[in-house]
């Protein structure tokens, strides 16, 4: 599975628009990719675009880190991982498994 992340260059998770680097966790391959994120500070549409274009399959979320265009663009092409209690990459890749258990296919908020 290829995972899509957004976080800045302390490793913290971000918004899709407030992160410098978006990331690609690639399951199969056990790599993390990294981009320069092509959206930060212009629009998570445009973070959205880039994200699918690299073929990721699903997100890591929080409460607030999409919006309305955001999510039009991405529904029916990805699964959504709206987590909490992780804050930066490591927490991430630690507790995989658990984050991957929150994987839906719709958001009812963003």
């Amino acid at each position: 599975m290829r995972i899509a992340l957004v976080y800045d260059e302390e490793q913290n998770l971000k918004p899709l628009d407030e992160g410098e680097i978006l990331a690609i966790i690639d399951e199969e391959q056990e790599v993390v990719e990294q981009y320069e994120n092509p959206g930060f500070k212009i629009g998570k549409d445009v973070t959205m675009d880039a994200i699918l274009q690299l073929g990721a399959q699903a997100v890591i979320v929080k409460q607030g880190y999409l919006d309305q265009k955001s999510y039009d663009l991405s529904k029916g092409h990805l699964s959504y991982m709206l987590i909490n209690k992780y804050d930066t990459l490591t927490d991430i890749i630690e507790n995989l498994d658990d984050v991957k258990s929150k994987a839906i296919d719709e958001l009812t908020q963003f």
